[in-house]
C-alpha cells in the first residue's frame, strides 16, 4: 500500500484542482477590487484579500487526516499561533496538535509577478527565519513534552519570463556561490526549497510552477523530482502515521 493512503493519480488530481483554485481565487479577488473602485498599489490587489493557498493547505490537512489523526487536532484556519524564541508567536498555514503534543506545522507559500527580486528576498528570509525560530523555541522546551515536530514548506511560483529569465548578480567584494549567477528566480527558489531540506531547516519542502492563464486549468509543473509534491506528502503522512500508531498502542 502507497505510504500516503491516497493514489498516485489522485494525489495529482488534488494538486492540479488546487493550482486551479489558486489562480482562480486570485482573479476573483482582483476582479472585486476594480468593480469597488479599490485602490490597491501593483498588483496586491490580487494578493492581499488571501485565501488563494486554501486548495493547498485543505489537501495537505486530508494528508494527515487519512493518517489517522483526529481532524479536531489539524487547524487550518484559526489556532495558528505556535511559541517563538525571537518573538512571542508564529502564525502558520497548517498548524497540528495531537494530545498536547506538536505533530507539525506547514507553511504554504506563493509569488507572482512582477517584482520577483524583493519578494524573493523577503520569502527566503521569512522561511529560514520561521524555521530558527521554532527549532530554538523547541530546544529550549516551547512545545513541552513534544517529540521533535515536523516542518513542510510548500511554494507556488508563477511561471512566466520574469521568473524564468536569467538574472544578474552584484559582486563588488566577492563572487557569490557558483550556482547563482545567470539563474533565474525560478531556479533560485529551485535550490532555496532543496536547501532548506538539506540543511534540516524543514523535513521537507515541495516546489511547484504554474502561469496564470493555464493554472486556472489546473496545469502546472514540478521543476524538480526531489521538491515534487509526492515525496512531499510520503514524509508528511509517514510522520503522522507513525504519531497515530503509537498514540493507538497508548
Amino acid at each position: 500500500m502507497w505510504v500516503s493512503r491516497m493514489e498516485p493519480d489522485e494525489l495529482k488530481r488534488r494538486v492540479a484542482k488546487a493550482v486551479a483554485h489558486f489562480w482562480r481565487t486570485r482573479a476573483r479577488q482582483a476582479d472585486s477590487q476594480r468593480r469597488r473602485g479599490v485602490s490597491d498599489q501593483g498588483t496586491r490587489s490580487a494578493v492581499t484579500g488571501g485565501a488563494q493557498m486554501d486548495g493547498l493547505v485543505e489537501l495537505i490537512g486530508s494528508l494527515i487526516s487519512n493518517a489517522g489523526i483526529p481532524d479536531a487536532s489539524i487547524h487550518r484556519s484559526r489556532l495558528l499561533e505556535l511559541p517563538g524564541f525571537f518573538r512571542p508567536t508564529k502564525e502558520w498555514d497548517i498548524v497540528v496538535v495531537a494530545d498536547g503534543r506538536l505533530l507539525a506545522a506547514v507553511e504554504a507559500k506563493s509569488q507572482v509577478g512582477p517584482s520577483f527580486g524583493n519578494n524573493f528576498n523577503n520569502r527566503t528570509e521569512e522561511a529560514l527565519g520561521s524555521a530558527v525560530d521554532i527549532w530554538t523555541a523547541f530546544r529550549e522546551g516551547a512545545f513541552q513534552q513534544s517529540c521533535r515536530p515536523w516542518l513542510g514548506y510548500v511554494f507556488l511560483l508563477e511561471s512566466c519570463t520574469g521568473s524564468q529569465s536569467p538574472v544578474k548578480v552584484k559582486e563588488p567584494h566577492f563572487k557569490v556561490l557558483p550556482e547563482f549567477p545567470g539563474s533565474s528566480y525560478a531556479r533560485r527558489y529551485e535550490l532555496f526549497c532543496r536547501k532548506l531540506v538539506r540543511e534540516r531547516h524543514y523535513d521537507a519542502a515541495a516546489f511547484l510552477t504554474s502561469d496564470r492563464e493555464s493554472g486556472k486549468k489546473g496545469i502546472y509543473l514540478e521543476p524538480a523530482s526531489d521538491l515534487a509534491f509526492t515525496p512531499f506528502a510520503v514524509s508528511l503522512t509517514a510522520h503522522a502515521m507513525a504519531f497515530a500508531d503509537i498514540r493507538a498502542e497508548q
